[in-house]
């Protein structure tokens, strides 16, 4: 299977991969994982002011920041993965990504929120779901 992992460097998603880990079914059983990870925009008169060198390498640190992690405790347990990220909205972005590169599966963490807190504020996760053609596992 073809596996997105939609990271956010959060402690849910330190929980996806330590599930991932803990059962070899998904983490040895030949399947091809892309780590993926989307970093918020800054507001674009922020960018604008900033230029667009500046932002392009806070963009590219924001990313590193979460990706090295995951990449070290992937390899830790002897896990390949290619490892991307865009810029923007989470949802929309794990979604598209997801559509667009014809994942089999989409795996993220949840924080688990109550439905009442879900329905006020939402959750990246419940959007997924909500907006994605693709399966999603949410581990919490």
């Amino acid at each position: 299977m073809k596996i997105l992992l939609a990271v956010d460097g959060s402690e849910y998603t330190a929980r996806m991969l330590d599930y991932l880990a803990a059962h070899k079914e998904w983490s040895h059983a030949g399947h091809a994982f892309t780590v993926f990870n989307v970093v918020l925009a800054v507001p674009h008169r922020a960018a604008a002011f900033a230029g667009p060198d500046l932002a392009h390498h806070y963009y590219e640190e924001e990313a590193r920041s979460i990706l090295d992690p995951v990449r070290a405790a992937l390899a830790a347990h002897g896990i390949e993965a290619a490892f991307a990220h865009k810029v923007g909205h989470p949802a929309e972005e794990i979604a598209t990504f997801a559509e667009n590169g014809k994942f089999d599966l989409v795996v993220m963490g949840s924080r688990g929120q109550g439905a009442l807190t879900n329905l006020v504020l939402g959750s990246v996760a419940m959007k997924v779901l909500a907006r994605c053609t693709v399966p999603v596992l949410l581990v919490r």
